[in-house]
């Protein structure tokens, strides 16, 4: 053989990866742990890499998730009854999503926060409704019809998630989460606690969107798998 033949040391032969090209071992953008709207998770400058846990949208989260109970027990106390404390606790902790969010977009997204604040606004969103079923304020079947979808779609991202597939919300499911704490809300605020078409209406518009949004996953999942030729596995 002659030295033209011969591979040069400089050039990656064909059997070994190049350090320019992704190995299947490393994280993409559509890999579990990417940030919410599947978003690279990269380091800002000055800001936090995405294995930080006690950052300041982190810390927001967190007192979201324990001050919930709080306003939950208020509304048990009350029998349903909307008070201006309740209703200016409960407009912090659903203002606050939008804060923690900005916090994460400035400072960097990490993966613990991808995880904590989806799970912020299932323990507020399903907590409250659940709570004001059992006092009567709200019907089972809107619960129960919601609990549903929430565990059934998590299931369903999880599944997929493990096997490297990211399935992105849609832009619909993104207003889902502000009209179900909009339907808790109204309950909260004084002048229009008796107004309960008002709640109820709010309430079943969140379960319809739920339920569409659901499809939308599971359609936009099923695309995802035939682009990539991946089958389903049962």
């Amino acid at each position: 053989m002659s030295l033209s033949d011969q591979p040069s040391s400089d050039q990656p032969s064909s059997d070994q990866p190049s350090s320019d090209q992704p190995s299947s071992d490393q994280p993409s953008s559509d890999r579990v742990g990417s940030a919410p709207g599947d978003q690279p998770l990269t380091e800002r400058p000055g800001g936090f890499g995405p294995s930080a846990l006690l950052t300041p949208a982190n810390l927001v989260t967190l007192g979201r998730i324990a001050a919930a109970p709080v306003a939950f027990a208020m509304m048990l106390t009350n029998d349903g009854v909307g008070t201006w404390a309740l209703l200016a606790l409960w407009f912090v902790l659903s203002a606050t999503d939008m804060f923690d969010g900005y916090l994460a977009r400035k400072q960097g997204s990490t993966r613990s926060g991808a995880f904590l604040d989806p799970l912020a606004d299932k323990v507020l969103v399903l907590g409250g409704f659940i709570t004001l079923a059992v006092i009567g304020r709200f019907p089972w079947a809107a619960v129960i019809l919601t609990v549903a979808r929430e565990v059934g779609i998590s299931a369903f991202r999880t599944y997929w998630g493990r096997r490297g597939l990211s399935v992105p919300a849609s832009s619909l499911a993104k207003w889902k989460t502000f009209i179900q704490l909009g339907a808790v809300g109204w309950t909260t605020w004084p002048t229009f606690t008796d107004w309960r078409w008002l709640s109820d209406s709010w309430l079943w518009a969140s379960v319809l969107i739920a339920w569409v949004t659901a499809v939308q996953y599971v359609l936009a999942g099923s695309r995802a798998t035939s682009s990539t030729g991946e089958a389903t596995k049962t």
